[in-house]
């Protein structure tokens, strides 16, 4: 008996490492909310059998955390906040190509041979509707003396979304408007929804360059809040799902971009308030072309990140 099973350990062995392997795990980073994560996660494992681990954080903390695990990295999903990280790790070479099926609804603007957005954001003035106020109409309106110490805005280091709206308002007019904002008792507030909390409350009146899905579902629970897209324009903050180069199961988070990309995961991006990616999912919210955008040299903006974080950070210190 001791000599059967000495000869059958191997055999044993090698056919539990299969059973492991037909259901390990896969490890998704997101930048977005953890209600969409978490709903994608549930129903991408009662469709496929892979359970997902989930860490949902900030654009920055998310960064800091891959940085730091990098001798020995365990992400196998990253969903940025902001383009610029695809951009940045395709350069690094640390994404592996993937075209999904579904990613031919989707614009090429929002894709490349190594990421695909998951949806897409704008922003826009959070304005507390009960806060005795007037509706602002413009960016510079939050400069105005009516919104003197209301306005709070996200931190541009924090928020991959507010850091391109500052940068490309900022570089319309050498930052006065952000010096403007400074000498009304605007302060940086922390990340998004750091920034949101205090106007909900009725503390503060408006956000500058509010995350706007984060808004429309306030709205929709019925807080005393709205989302402004200004006439003169505004930025959209694409959010890129990619498969790292280094995942061991590449094949399931395939299949994990799959079902993201699926009829039902756009749906739950779209339930989220956020645009979908495939333009063929309806939205209760403005689409792309409802809005109009800023033009701005997005590449060269982020070739400027410490140089524009640097003067925001002089302005509001």
């Amino acid at each position: 008996m001791l000599k059967f099973l000495k000869s059958a350990a191997p055999a044993i062995a090698a056919a539990l490492l299969t059973a492991s392997a037909a259901h390990a795990d896969i490890t998704v980073y997101t930048a977005g909310p953890q209600s969409l994560i978490d709903k994608l996660a549930k129903g991408f494992t009662a469709q496929s059998g892979i359970k997902v681990n989930v860490f949902q954080a900030t654009t920055g903390k998310v960064m800091a955390r891959i940085e730091a695990e990098a001798a020995n990295p365990v992400v196998d999903v990253l969903i940025s906040a902001s383009w610029d990280t695809a951009t940045d790790f395709a350069k690094r070479g640390w994404l592996a190509p993937y075209t999904s099926p579904h990613a031919e609804k989707v614009p090429d603007s929002l894709k490349t041979d190594t990421a695909v957005a998951q949806g897409a954001s704008a922003l826009g003035i959070a304005w507390n509707t009960k806060s005795g106020t007037p509706k602002p109409s413009e960016w510079a309106d939050l400069a105005k003396p009516e919104f003197k110490d209301l306005v709070n805005i996200p931190d541009p280091a924090q928020s991959g979304s507010s850091f391109e709206l500052t940068a490309a308002l900022g570089g319309k007019d050498d930052y006065k408007l952000f010096r403007d904002l400074k000498g009304n008792g605007a302060i940086v507030a922390g990340a998004n929804a750091e920034a949101l909390n205090p106007v909900l409350q009725g503390a503060k009146a408006a956000v500058f360059g509010a995350v706007d899905y984060i808004t429309f579902d306030g709205k929709a629970k019925g807080e005393s809040i709205d989302v402004i897209f200004p006439a003169s324009g505004t930025v959209i903050a694409p959010r890129p799902a990619m498969i790292l180069k280094w995942s061991k199961r590449q094949d399931d988070a395939k299949k994990f971009i799959d079902y993201m990309l699926s009829d039902e995961g756009q749906k739950l991006v779209a339930d989220t308030f956020l645009m979908p990616a495939r333009t063929d999912i309806p939205a209760a919210r403005p689409l792309v072309g409802d809005l109009k955008l800023l033009d701005y040299d997005s590449t060269a903006v982020y070739g400027k990140r410490e140089e524009i974080l640097k003067q925001v950070s002089n302005i509001f210190k």
